[in-house]
This record gives C-alpha cells, sequence and structure tokens, in this order.
C-alpha cells in the first residue's frame, strides 16, 4: 500500500505548510484561550482553502478525496496549530437527514465558520443511554415547544443553533419517539451554565436548560420519531478516527516527550509509542477503505475504544515523564481521562461489539 502523496495531494501539502508558517503562531494558544479562538480560527482555515476540503461544493465545500482532511490533520499537528474545528459529524447527520431547504440554509454556514454550532444529545441522564432522553418537544401550531436539561454540551456558550434530539412520543418504544430540530440558541427560553473540567478549563462544555424554548416545526430533521437514525449517524462518525486529527496528535506529544527524556524511556512513554503508531496505522487502514467507498457503521466502536487507548496511554506517559510540574503534560493527562466516557462509553462501544458485530446474545 502506498502512502506517499499524488503531485496535486503533495501540492496542496505545501501550499498549507506555507500558509501555516505564516499564520499558525498567532493562534497558538490552550486552555480558555483556545476555546475563546476556535471560531476565528476556523474562519482563517476556510478563507485560505483548507477546511471544508472534502465536503460537498454546493455548500462551500471542495469535493475533494478525504485524504485531504488527513493531510490538514497532520500538517496542523506538525506546526502546533491548532486542530480543525470538530464539525464532520454535524455535516454528516444534516447531510443524511435533513431537506434540501435546510441543507441549503444551515451547512453553508456550518461549514465557513460563520454560524457556530452546538450538540443537543446527552442530558444528566441519558448520556451512553441516549435512548433514555427526557427532553421534550410539544407540537404548538407550526412550533414545537422544547422542555429539557442537556449536559456536556460542546461550544454552547458561543453556539448560534443546536443540532437538538428531544421526544415527540412518550407512547412509543423509546428508540422511535425521538425526533432532531435545529434550534436557535439565541432565545429567553435557554440558558447556558459552563461546566469547569478537571484541567482548568471552563469554556468548552456547557449544561443547558431548555424551558419553553421554540423552533419552528419547518426546523424538523427529517421527519417525527426519526431522530434515533440521525443520532447513529453522528455518532458513528464521531466515533471514526480517519478524518480526525487524532492520530498526528497523538504521534507528535510522543515525540515531544522522547526528545526530553535522558537515558532510557519510561515503560508507559516505550507503550504510548507504540499505541500511537497503531493508531496512525489503523487510520490510514481506514482512509483507504474510504477511498474504495466502503461505509463503516458499528464499527465506528472498534475506532473509539482504540482512540481511547491511545489517548489514555499517551496521557499516562505524560504523567510518568514530567509529574505534575509540566502544566501543558498534566492537562493531556487530565483530559485523556474523559476519553473513555465521551462519545460513548467503553462500556457501551463493548455492548455495540458483541451485539452488532459478534452477533453475541442475538
Amino acid at each position: 500500500m502506498d502512502f506517499r502523496d499524488s503531485p496535486e495531494e503533495a501540492a496542496f501539502r505545501d501550499r498549507l505548510r506555507s500558509w501555516l508558517a505564516d499564520n499558525a503562531a498567532s493562534f497558538k494558544a490552550s486552555g480558555d484561550d483556545y476555546w475563546a479562538r476556535q471560531g476565528e480560527w476556523h474562519q482563517a482555515l476556510y478563507g485560505a482553502g483548507f477546511f471544508g476540503t472534502s465536503w460537498p461544493k454546493e455548500f462551500g465545500g471542495q469535493d475533494l478525496p478525504p485524504v485531504y482532511d488527513v493531510i490538514v490533520d497532520e500538517e496542523l499537528a506538525r506546526a502546533g496549530a491548532p486542530p480543525r474545528p470538530s464539525l464532520g459529524y454535524l455535516v454528516v447527520g444534516l447531510g443524511h437527514h435533513g431537506s434540501k431547504e435546510l441543507q441549503q440554509r444551515f451547512l453553508p454556514g456550518m461549514i465557513n465558520g460563520t454560524e457556530r454550532w452546538c450538540q443537543g444529545f446527552s442530558e444528566p441522564g441519558a448520556g451512553s443511554d441516549l435512548a433514555s432522553l427526557i427532553t421534550t418537544a410539544t407540537r404548538d401550531g407550526d412550533n414545537y415547544i422544547i422542555n429539557g436539561h442537556k449536559i456536556w454540551t460542546s461550544y454552547s456558550d458561543v453556539a448560534d443553533w443546536c443540532l437538538l434530539l428531544a421526544r415527540t412520543d412518550k407512547d412509543v418504544p423509546r428508540h422511535k419517539g425521538i425526533s432532531a430540530f435545529i434550534i436557535s440558541m439565541h432565545q429567553d427560553g435557554i440558558q447556558q451554565r459552563p461546566l469547569k473540567m478537571i484541567n482548568g478549563v471552563t469554556t468548552e462544555f456547557g449544561q443547558v436548560t431548555f424551558d419553553n424554548a421554540v423552533v419552528p416545526a419547518s426546523h424538523m430533521v427529517g421527519a417525527p420519531g426519526e431522530g434515533w437514525a440521525l443520532a447513529m449517524t453522528v455518532v458513528s462518525h464521531e466515533r471514526e478516527p480517519s478524518t480526525l486529527g487524532y492520530s498526528a496528535r497523538y504521534g507528535k506529544l510522543v515525540r515531544e516527550m522522547a526528545s526530553r527524556v535522558e537515558g532510557r524511556a519510561p515503560q508507559d512513554l516505550a507503550w504510548a509509542a507504540v499505541q500511537a503508531e497503531m493508531l496512525r496505522l489503523h487510520v490510514r487502514r481506514r482512509l483507504s477503505e474510504q477511498l474504495d467507498g466502503l461505509k463503516h457503521g458499528p464499527q465506528g466502536s472498534l475506532d473509539k475504544l482504540l482512540m481511547t487507548w491511545v489517548e489514555q496511554s499517551v496521557g499516562h506517559a505524560a504523567l510518568a515523564v514530567s509529574g505534575t510540574s509540566d502544566p501543558e503534560l498534566l492537562s493531556a493527562y487530565l483530559y485523556s481521562r474523559a476519553q473513555s466516557v465521551m462519545g460513548g462509553t467503553s462500556q457501551i462501544q463493548k455492548n455495540i461489539i458483541a451485539s452488532r458485530i459478534l452477533g453475541l446474545g442475538v
């Protein structure tokens, strides 16, 4: 298998490297400063032609193969620049399930960064078991009235719009009573409160309450009761590593830690190097499958487990190399603890693998 760049890919990579050499330093930040500038970074990448490369031209993308996304991820990591804003799963969800009218209205602003988005899925009592959500959407003429509580909502403090799941029918099996909506975050019926994370970041996540918030019925994505299908499309894409920059960033952090070590490397660092390389090759295989037109379903749970294992291995290595003396490495360790929970817990991923891939318990 030849992973070398084609002439077109090499030219794209060179152009990106040149742009990053002139622009990346002004966007380097960490903690709350990073989150505060993410929207600006998104628009800078898009304006330079390095965001939305594989998404449809009709909505502002470039219709390039997904390998260009991987090139962007690799070069951003190499330059120490912020990663691409994580929006692909929302683009895919709306692209697969939204009407043409909703796609034309919302996808361009989502892709070019002029409108900010968040994802209203998880609730205090419905995280990995998403089907048990209790936020309700009640029809009222041409609108739905939303009441409920969402949590771990990324970018909720700056979002203009939310892709929301809410229960529209309590009298059918729980998976079939959920619908999806695009709701404006700029209204009196919505309150957002930040959640401070263990690594000190206060603006990445929020909890959102909906108190008689209003969404037009025309902003329902799909038909009533089709929210679960959208949710599965979104989380399946979210759990695949092949279009994400995790692999490149893990490898770069491992190499940086190795350069600090004098003498024999800690065993945790050696294992993290093995794990990071394993994920890099796995991402390449997934990319090859994508280029061949292969679609992944429950296999995304395998990918999510691999990402969890690698990030937590790298986190343990960060602690082994510096203890608590280096704030950046300590933050990498603390953040890694969340990987086995966010995007669906590892236990849920193992259940999906057992039931939907191995056929156990069927």
